[in-house]
């Protein structure tokens, strides 16, 4: 009976060896394509994922940003207005915690998309982020021409904003999380503080995938 009970113990000893070994790792959503490639001197299939296409805007600091502003870093988007009365607030409050979990981290951005660019100006965008405390540049808020906004919006696979007839702005509230190669990796609801609290781990997650990826 000792024995069987070492034994067991020493299988379940080796099994949690073996889950800590295989890294947790995040999906890639969108769109994918195939295309055959030589590697190694073999014909192999290979997958085309997505990605974030090329853009340009300004920041609050009056800074051109572009898709090269973003090389090499994780990031996470969403797309807000600043006299927004409803989701907003409740979003960039909870924005705020993945702000200070990782405002210290080189390689990690969030960028928040203006849906209203003719009100949101670039000093407006400077007040609003200095009454939310955003300093530095791990937070952008950023500004540019109306239809390069919402045409983008569709490519982070949210609803693509809209103005109702009392002329407000109606958007999705889900904050999409983007890795260094520009893939879709993780969509939360940005209202939904538990929803957060579960990208703050993806984004953990995702940090850990890519320095694995550097190692090896």
């Amino acid at each position: 009976m000792r024995k069987l009970a070492t034994l067991i113990g020493v299988i379940l000893l080796y099994a949690a060896c073996k889950s800590e070994d295989k890294q947790a790792t995040l999906p890639i959503y969108g769109n994918r394509d195939t295309k055959t490639i030589t590697k190694d001197g073999k014909k192999v299939v290979d997958t085309i994922y997505q990605t974030i296409p090329a853009f340009k805007f300004v920041n609050q600091y009056g800074d051109s940003i572009t898709q090269n502003s973003l090389k090499g870093d994780i990031y996470v988007a969403d797309f807000f207005f600043t006299t927004c009365p409803s989701i907003c607030p409740i979003m960039h409050r909870n924005m705020l915690k993945v702000y200070n979990e990782f405002k210290n981290v080189s390689d990690f951005k969030i960028i928040s998309h203006s849906i209203d660019p003719k009100h949101d100006s670039v000093p407006v965008l400077k007040k609003y982020a200095d009454g939310l405390g955003i300093t530095g540049n791990s937070w952008w808020l950023l500004q540019g021409k109306k239809d390069d906004t919402y045409n983008l919006s569709t490519s982070y696979l949210v609803r693509r904003p809209e103005e109702s007839a009392k002329e407000l702005f109606i958007h999705d509230g889900y904050f999409v999380l983007i890795d260094k190669q520009k893939h879709i990796r993780g969509s939360y609801d940005g209202t939904d503080e538990k929803d957060v609290a579960r990208m703050i781990g993806d984004i953990k997650i995702l940090r850990a995938e890519t320095n694995t990826q550097i190692a090896q």
